[in-house]
């Protein structure tokens, strides 16, 4: 005989905990907005039918993840303190007076586009609710006109420029949607939306069709009409900030382009991000890769911003000119989607496979040389040129910036370790030759070790040490630069001109000899075949204006010359070197020597005509660095040599022409044979 006892439920039976889809559910409904949690609870559903076993479920429940922990709509509130945006910059980057300008301008502009207060115009035949809407969108901050129908509308919207329209439908001499066709017309930009006591699905659709934003029916509710102007009147603001250009910092390696980057971040209390475009070849690195993919995983883009958390960060694309292409894809082509403001609203990731939203993001690029930019993408840039510091500006960086955090990063006090000013001088001039100030700062460094182990060395442990300049000499070893001009004599057939690069510029010398032979024109120094053609053309131009310059007419009549750069190992082109090879021939045919300390750049016509080059702020430093008296430009780069700050030219004399034969006697010492 079996008894069978009643079952009674304990009191605190645990409860089930929830299960990983359960939670995942409920995250879904509370982190993602409506139009994307709707994808990820379908692929939810899809997992609950799966084997966990299976790979796919792994991979379902990843996606999903990842899903979530986008930022959708987190954002970062925009700091908009224009003046403490210039402190930043002041104080963290010495120069730079033209950059920081023209950035402080763009941040001005979103800033502008963040405070401004958005012009309604208010359309409605009865007074009572013309007033009302009137009273209730003034308390939303907004500026409010009125119009008492369609056509006193109209005349007000040529009149002046309004953000929105609010109107009724049914007016007398013209009604809504007469007026919604007419503004369409004169101002397309104008957001409109309809209001009407007599709404129908087919006046919604008309009022639609023809361009209304929306429709709003009568009684109005005042919390649907606060929500709907509000939205689209951000959504405005939006798209007007979105438009801004895209700035792309560039110029030589070492001058500040990333930490500007950095202190906009800072300015605006943004999050930063920065990646390197460099060696970039494979476009899925930037899109992502499917999901029908082994390993799958999403685009740097979006993983970035997953990274930060939020969906406006200041997002650097760093070394854009050194993007790669092969056969997997042309990475600078998906640039040209997140760059552009008319398609990075809906930019689709190949393992999110959502459109994201990047127009929030403010992009910004850097480059060293932007001829190797892509030109459709260079389309989209704004470029703004970072230049070369001059000597001045080192120094002054140095003492500020460069020796304090030295001192910081080698454990050293700054009471104890003084640098003179001659010290600083002897290691720029003599340890350093760029445009920029990673060496400087290396060798600074390099100091820095060696006065550490001196005050290790130190019995008392009381170090005291006044860098001055022969102490530097002790520290760094011999110079590692040398000022050829200043010590070398003029010579022959030798004259010095102005290039510049990626690196910044420099000057080069350009050696002219002749020998018998059979007129041939013999050049060395690894030149490119622009260089080539300038040195022919500055022949030519000798054989057919040698009368003036006192040379024979047959000067080259069983004879070869030679003309080489030195430095063969490194390639060289371009043809800014026109009048300095033109100039180094006169001298060796005249055999009246080349002063060094002028140098010169200028395209050479077979007329004699001297053409406008690039590069000038980069040449005219380089010439100071290396000790030149004297620069020589093209006449249609009076702008460019104006447009510079006085220090740069300081020691300079610049002399500006147009025709080779106004400065000979500049380069040339001046003999009877001239005219």
């Amino acid at each position: 005989m079996i008894f069978f006892k009643k079952f009674e439920k304990p009191e605190d039976e645990p409860v089930a905990p929830e299960s990983d889809l359960t939670q995942l559910r409920a995250s879904i409904k509370k982190q993602l907005p409506e139009n994307i949690a709707w994808i990820a609870i379908k692929e939810l559903d899809r997992l609950e039918k799966t084997d966990p076993s299976v790979p796919e479920y792994g991979i379902g429940l990843s996606y999903i993840e990842f899903l979530i922990s986008l930022p959708w709509t987190q954002t970062t509130d925009d700091n908009l303190d224009i003046k403490r945006a210039e402190e930043i910059f002041t104080s963290q980057h010495y120069g730079l007076a033209h950059v920081k300008d023209r950035i402080l301008e763009f941040l001005a502009v979103r800033i502008l586009f963040n405070i401004r207060s958005f012009h309604v115009l208010v359309v409605d035949d009865e007074d009572i609710a013309r007033t009302n809407l009137e009273y209730i969108l003034k308390k939303e901050g907004y500026i409010v006109s009125t119009a008492v129908n369609g056509a006193d509308a109209l005349e007000k919207v040529m009149a002046g420029e309004f953000d929105l329209i609010l109107t009724d439908l049914k007016m007398e001499k013209m009604d809504g949607m007469q007026l919604v066709e007419s503004v369409k017309r004169v101002s397309p930009h104008t957001d409109i939306v309809m209001i009407t006591g007599f709404a129908t699905v087919s006046s919604a659709v008309d009022a639609l069709k023809k361009g209304a934003a929306h429709y709003l029916p009568k009684p109005i509710n005042l919390d649907e009409l606060r929500t709907t102007v509000r939205q689209i009147l951000e959504k405005k603001k939006h798209k007007l900030m979105t438009r801004s250009p895209i700035l792309c910092f560039a110029g030589p390696p070492g001058t500040g382009k990333t930490s500007i980057g950095k202190a906009i971040a800072e300015a605006l209390e943004r999050k930063f991000i920065r990646l390197s475009m460099a060696g970039f070849r494979d476009e899925a690195e930037l899109r992502g890769h499917r999901r029908t993919y082994v390993g799958a995983m999403a685009g740097r883009i979006i993983n970035e911003i997953k990274r930060v958390g939020v969906k406006n960060p200041v997002f650097m694309l760093d070394e854009l000119d050194k993007i790669g292409q092969d056969f997997r894809g042309d990475p600078a082509s998906v640039l040209l989607e997140i760059l552009d403001p008319e398609q990075n609203t809906q930019f689709m990731d190949h393992y999110v496979d959502i459109p994201f939203d990047l127009s929030s993001v403010m992009f910004i690029a850097t480059a060293n040389m932007v001829e190797k930019i892509p030109a459709p993408l260079l389309d989209r840039l704004e470029i703004i040129h970072f230049t070369g510091y001059t000597e001045n500006e080192k120094r002054v960086i140095a003492k500020n910036h460069i020796i304090p955090g030295q001192l910081r990063n080698h454990g050293l006090s700054h009471d104890r370790l003084v640098f003179s000013d001659t010290a600083i001088t002897r290691i720029i001039r003599d340890y350093t030759q760029e445009a920029g100030l990673r060496n400087l700062e290396r060798e600074f460094a390099n100091v820095c070790r060696k006065l550490a182990r001196i005050c290790l060395d130190n019995p008392d442990n009381t170090c005291v040490v006044n860098v001055e300049d022969s102490l530097v000499e002790q520290l760094l070893g011999p110079r590692k630069y040398m000022h050829e001009i200043a010590e070398t004599e003029n010579q022959v057939g030798v004259t010095t001109g102005l290039v510049w690069s990626e690196l910044g510029g420099e000057i080069i010398f350009v050696e002219a000899t002749k020998m018998k032979g059979s007129q041939q024109l013999i050049l060395t120094g690894s030149l490119g075949n622009v260089l080539q053609e300038s040195a022919q053309t500055a022949l030519s131009f000798l054989r057919s204006h040698g009368d003036y310059f006192g040379i024979q007419p047959d000067f080259f009549k069983d004879t070869d010359i030679h003309i080489h750069f030195p430095c063969s190992a490194i390639p060289k082109d371009g043809p800014s070197a026109g009048i300095t090879i033109a100039l180094a021939l006169i001298s060796l045919l005249t055999q009246r020597p080349a002063r060094r300390d002028v140098a010169m750049t200028g395209e050479l016509t077979l007329n004699g005509r001297i053409l406008p080059i690039s590069g000038v702020r980069e040449k005219i430093l380089a010439a100071q660095r290396a000790g030149i008296k004297v620069v020589i430009f093209p006449k249609r780069n009076t702008v460019d040599v104006n447009n510079l700050e006085p220090e740069s030219c300081e020691g300079l004399e610049v002399v500006l022409t147009d025709d080779i034969k106004s400065i000979v006697d500049r380069v040339i010492d001046k003999g009877e044979c001239f005219n």
